[in-house]
Protein backbone atom coordinates (compact mmCIF):
# COMPACT_ATOMS: atom_id res chain seq x y z
CA UNK A 1 0.00 0.00 0.00
CA UNK A 2 1.27 3.48 -0.83
CA UNK A 3 1.21 6.45 1.53
CA UNK A 4 -2.17 7.74 0.34
CA UNK A 5 -3.78 4.33 0.81
CA UNK A 6 -2.26 4.01 4.28
CA UNK A 7 -3.52 7.46 5.29
CA UNK A 8 -7.03 6.62 4.03
CA UNK A 9 -7.00 3.33 5.94
CA UNK A 10 -5.85 5.00 9.16
CA UNK A 11 -8.34 7.85 8.77
CA UNK A 12 -11.16 5.37 8.21
CA UNK A 13 -10.33 3.37 11.33
CA UNK A 14 -9.97 6.49 13.51
CA UNK A 15 -13.14 8.02 12.07
CA UNK A 16 -15.04 4.82 12.86
CA UNK A 17 -13.76 4.80 16.44
CA UNK A 18 -14.54 8.46 17.04
CA UNK A 19 -18.03 8.14 15.55
CA UNK A 20 -18.65 5.13 17.75
CA UNK A 21 -18.15 6.94 21.05
CA UNK A 22 -19.62 10.22 19.82
CA UNK A 23 -22.81 8.48 18.72
CA UNK A 24 -23.40 7.26 22.27
CA UNK A 25 -22.07 10.37 24.04
CA UNK A 26 -24.60 10.12 26.92
CA UNK A 27 -22.82 6.88 27.86
CA UNK A 28 -19.24 7.83 27.02
CA UNK A 29 -18.82 11.58 27.63
CA UNK A 30 -21.55 12.61 30.06
CA UNK A 31 -20.92 10.14 32.95
CA UNK A 32 -17.27 11.23 33.50
CA UNK A 33 -18.36 14.88 33.74
CA UNK A 34 -21.02 14.02 36.33
CA UNK A 35 -18.72 11.71 38.31
CA UNK A 36 -15.88 14.23 38.44
CA UNK A 37 -18.32 16.99 39.47
CA UNK A 38 -19.27 14.86 42.46
CA UNK A 39 -15.58 14.43 43.31
CA UNK A 40 -15.12 18.19 43.11
CA UNK A 41 -18.08 18.83 45.42
CA UNK A 42 -17.40 16.08 47.97
CA UNK A 43 -13.60 15.96 48.12
CA UNK A 44 -12.82 19.49 46.97
CA UNK A 45 -15.41 21.58 48.80
CA UNK A 46 -16.65 19.47 51.72
CA UNK A 47 -13.50 17.54 52.63
CA UNK A 48 -11.02 20.08 51.24
CA UNK A 49 -12.33 22.89 53.42
CA UNK A 50 -11.26 20.88 56.48
CA UNK A 51 -7.88 19.82 55.08
CA UNK A 52 -6.76 23.32 54.10
CA UNK A 53 -3.75 23.51 51.81
CA UNK A 54 -1.56 20.83 50.28
CA UNK A 55 1.67 21.40 48.42
CA UNK A 56 1.17 25.15 48.80
CA UNK A 57 -2.22 25.10 47.00
CA UNK A 58 -5.81 24.85 48.12
CA UNK A 59 -6.91 21.22 48.35
CA UNK A 60 -9.33 21.73 45.45
CA UNK A 61 -6.56 23.04 43.17
CA UNK A 62 -4.28 20.22 44.26
CA UNK A 63 -6.66 17.36 43.42
CA UNK A 64 -8.04 18.75 40.14
CA UNK A 65 -5.05 17.62 37.98
CA UNK A 66 -5.25 14.14 39.48
CA UNK A 67 -8.99 13.89 38.88
CA UNK A 68 -8.55 15.01 35.27
CA UNK A 69 -5.92 12.32 34.76
CA UNK A 70 -8.15 9.74 36.40
CA UNK A 71 -10.88 10.52 33.86
CA UNK A 72 -8.40 10.39 30.97
CA UNK A 73 -7.02 7.03 32.10
CA UNK A 74 -10.33 5.26 32.62
CA UNK A 75 -11.94 6.52 29.41
CA UNK A 76 -9.05 5.90 27.04
CA UNK A 77 -8.72 2.39 28.49
CA UNK A 78 -12.44 1.66 28.32
CA UNK A 79 -12.80 2.91 24.76
CA UNK A 80 -10.27 0.53 23.20
CA UNK A 81 -11.04 -2.48 25.39
CA UNK A 82 -14.77 -2.35 24.62
CA UNK A 83 -14.37 -1.48 20.94
CA UNK A 84 -11.75 -4.11 20.10
CA UNK A 85 -13.52 -6.82 22.07
CA UNK A 86 -16.77 -5.99 20.26
CA UNK A 87 -14.92 -6.45 16.96
CA UNK A 88 -13.67 -9.83 18.22
CA UNK A 89 -17.14 -10.82 19.40
CA UNK A 90 -18.69 -9.91 16.03
CA UNK A 91 -15.82 -11.65 14.14
CA UNK A 92 -15.21 -8.48 12.12
CA UNK A 93 -11.63 -8.21 13.37
CA UNK A 94 -10.72 -11.33 11.38
CA UNK A 95 -11.68 -9.61 8.13
CA UNK A 96 -9.68 -6.54 9.11
CA UNK A 97 -6.57 -8.60 9.89
CA UNK A 98 -6.84 -10.42 6.56
CA UNK A 99 -7.16 -7.14 4.65
CA UNK A 100 -4.12 -5.40 3.05
CA UNK A 101 -4.09 -2.85 5.89
CA UNK A 102 -0.78 -3.17 7.82
CA UNK A 103 -1.11 -4.35 11.40
CA UNK A 104 0.56 -1.17 12.65
CA UNK A 105 -2.25 0.86 11.04
CA UNK A 106 -4.90 -1.33 12.68
CA UNK A 107 -3.28 -0.89 16.08
CA UNK A 108 -2.84 2.85 15.61
CA UNK A 109 -6.44 3.22 14.46
CA UNK A 110 -7.82 1.74 17.68
CA UNK A 111 -5.29 3.50 19.89
CA UNK A 112 -5.84 6.94 18.36
CA UNK A 113 -9.58 6.45 18.87
CA UNK A 114 -8.89 5.86 22.56
CA UNK A 115 -6.61 8.88 22.71
CA UNK A 116 -9.34 11.05 21.17
CA UNK A 117 -11.89 9.96 23.75
CA UNK A 118 -9.44 10.32 26.64
CA UNK A 119 -8.37 13.81 25.52
CA UNK A 120 -11.96 14.93 24.91
CA UNK A 121 -13.05 13.72 28.35
CA UNK A 122 -10.02 15.50 29.83
CA UNK A 123 -11.12 18.76 28.19
CA UNK A 124 -14.69 18.33 29.45
CA UNK A 125 -13.58 17.58 33.02
CA UNK A 126 -11.15 20.52 32.93
CA UNK A 127 -13.99 22.82 31.85
CA UNK A 128 -16.14 21.47 34.69
CA UNK A 129 -13.35 22.09 37.21
CA UNK A 130 -13.27 25.78 36.32
CA UNK A 131 -16.66 26.14 38.04
CA UNK A 132 -15.01 25.08 41.30
CA UNK A 133 -11.50 26.57 41.21
CA UNK A 134 -9.06 28.61 39.15
CA UNK A 135 -6.49 26.83 37.02
CA UNK A 136 -3.50 28.34 35.23
CA UNK A 137 -1.38 26.14 32.99
CA UNK A 138 2.27 26.78 33.77
CA UNK A 139 3.79 24.50 31.15
CA UNK A 140 1.74 23.79 28.00
CA UNK A 141 4.15 21.23 26.58
CA UNK A 142 4.21 19.06 29.70
CA UNK A 143 0.44 19.35 30.11
CA UNK A 144 -0.46 18.37 26.55
CA UNK A 145 2.25 15.74 26.22
CA UNK A 146 1.25 14.07 29.50
CA UNK A 147 -2.41 13.85 28.50
CA UNK A 148 -1.62 12.42 25.06
CA UNK A 149 1.04 9.95 26.16
CA UNK A 150 -1.04 8.78 29.14
CA UNK A 151 -4.15 8.20 27.02
CA UNK A 152 -1.92 6.46 24.46
CA UNK A 153 -0.52 4.19 27.17
CA UNK A 154 -3.89 3.17 28.56
CA UNK A 155 -5.38 2.77 25.11
CA UNK A 156 -2.66 0.17 24.53
CA UNK A 157 -3.51 -1.37 27.89
CA UNK A 158 -7.17 -1.57 26.88
CA UNK A 159 -6.17 -3.21 23.60
CA UNK A 160 -4.14 -5.89 25.40
CA UNK A 161 -6.99 -6.49 27.84
CA UNK A 162 -9.43 -6.95 24.93
CA UNK A 163 -7.08 -9.42 23.22
CA UNK A 164 -7.12 -11.73 26.23
CA UNK A 165 -10.77 -11.17 27.20
CA UNK A 166 -13.10 -14.09 26.62
CA UNK A 167 -16.32 -12.30 27.59
CA UNK A 168 -17.60 -8.78 28.20
CA UNK A 169 -17.13 -9.36 31.92
CA UNK A 170 -13.39 -9.88 31.40
CA UNK A 171 -12.85 -6.32 30.13
CA UNK A 172 -14.03 -4.93 33.48
CA UNK A 173 -11.66 -6.99 35.64
CA UNK A 174 -8.52 -4.90 35.06
CA UNK A 175 -10.23 -1.50 35.59
CA UNK A 176 -11.89 -2.76 38.78
CA UNK A 177 -9.05 -4.65 40.43
CA UNK A 178 -5.97 -2.94 38.98
CA UNK A 179 -6.62 0.56 37.59
CA UNK A 180 -8.88 1.78 40.40
CA UNK A 181 -6.51 0.84 43.28
CA UNK A 182 -3.46 2.16 41.41
CA UNK A 183 -5.26 5.43 40.65
CA UNK A 184 -6.36 6.02 44.22
CA UNK A 185 -2.84 5.21 45.42
CA UNK A 186 -1.26 7.34 42.70
CA UNK A 187 -1.26 10.67 44.51
CA UNK A 188 -4.59 11.94 43.19
CA UNK A 189 -5.90 12.91 46.63
CA UNK A 190 -2.65 13.40 48.55
CA UNK A 191 0.93 14.52 48.14
CA UNK A 192 3.49 11.72 47.91
CA UNK A 193 5.90 13.93 49.86
CA UNK A 194 3.54 13.76 52.86
CA UNK A 195 4.16 10.02 53.19
CA UNK A 196 6.95 8.39 55.18
CA UNK A 197 10.16 7.59 53.24
CA UNK A 198 9.21 3.90 53.00
CA UNK A 199 5.80 4.61 51.46
CA UNK A 200 7.26 7.29 49.21
CA UNK A 201 9.70 4.76 47.74
CA UNK A 202 6.96 2.13 47.46
CA UNK A 203 4.71 4.61 45.64
CA UNK A 204 7.34 5.02 42.92
CA UNK A 205 6.51 1.50 41.73
CA UNK A 206 3.08 2.79 40.71
CA UNK A 207 3.28 4.23 37.15
CA UNK A 208 0.21 6.40 37.72
CA UNK A 209 2.22 8.40 40.28
CA UNK A 210 4.40 9.68 37.43
CA UNK A 211 1.42 10.59 35.25
CA UNK A 212 -0.44 12.46 37.96
CA UNK A 213 2.64 14.35 39.09
CA UNK A 214 3.73 15.25 35.55
CA UNK A 215 0.28 16.61 34.79
CA UNK A 216 0.15 18.45 38.11
CA UNK A 217 3.48 20.03 37.26
CA UNK A 218 2.14 21.14 33.87
CA UNK A 219 -0.83 22.89 35.48
CA UNK A 220 0.36 23.99 38.92
CA UNK A 221 4.13 23.88 38.49
CA UNK A 222 4.35 21.46 41.43
CA UNK A 223 5.41 17.83 41.41
CA UNK A 224 6.61 15.32 44.01
CA UNK A 225 8.59 13.51 41.30
CA UNK A 226 11.14 14.97 38.90
CA UNK A 227 9.13 15.78 35.76
CA UNK A 228 11.86 14.55 33.39
CA UNK A 229 11.87 11.18 35.13
CA UNK A 230 8.07 11.08 35.02
CA UNK A 231 7.88 11.72 31.28
CA UNK A 232 10.67 9.22 30.61
CA UNK A 233 8.93 6.48 32.60
CA UNK A 234 5.60 7.07 30.85
CA UNK A 235 7.23 7.06 27.41
CA UNK A 236 9.15 3.84 28.13
CA UNK A 237 5.97 2.17 29.37
CA UNK A 238 4.29 3.17 26.08
CA UNK A 239 7.11 1.63 24.05
CA UNK A 240 6.89 -1.63 26.01
CA UNK A 241 3.11 -1.92 25.76
CA UNK A 242 3.15 -1.02 22.07
CA UNK A 243 5.60 -3.84 21.41
CA UNK A 244 3.43 -6.29 23.35
CA UNK A 245 0.24 -5.15 21.62
CA UNK A 246 1.76 -5.43 18.15
CA UNK A 247 3.19 -8.86 18.95
CA UNK A 248 -0.23 -10.12 20.07
CA UNK A 249 -1.91 -8.64 17.02
CA UNK A 250 0.66 -10.16 14.63
CA UNK A 251 0.18 -13.58 16.20
CA UNK A 252 -3.60 -13.25 16.13
CA UNK A 253 -3.75 -14.10 19.83
CA UNK A 254 -7.35 -14.46 20.98
CA UNK A 255 -8.62 -13.59 17.51
CA UNK A 256 -8.02 -16.56 15.25
CA UNK A 257 -9.87 -19.68 16.22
Amino acid sequence: MNFNQLSVALYTLVHKEVRRFMRIWPQTLLPPAITMSLYFVIFGNLVGSRIGTMGGFSYMQFIVPGLIMMAVITNSYANVSSSFFSAKFQKSIEELIMSPVPLHMILWGYVIGGVCRGALVGIIVTAMSLFFTDLYITNWFVTIYTVLITSFLFSLGGFINAVYAKSFDDISIIPTFVLTPLTYLGGVFYAISALSPFWQNLSLINPIVYMVNAFRFGILGHSDVNVSISLTVITLCCAVLYGIAYYLLSRGSGMRE
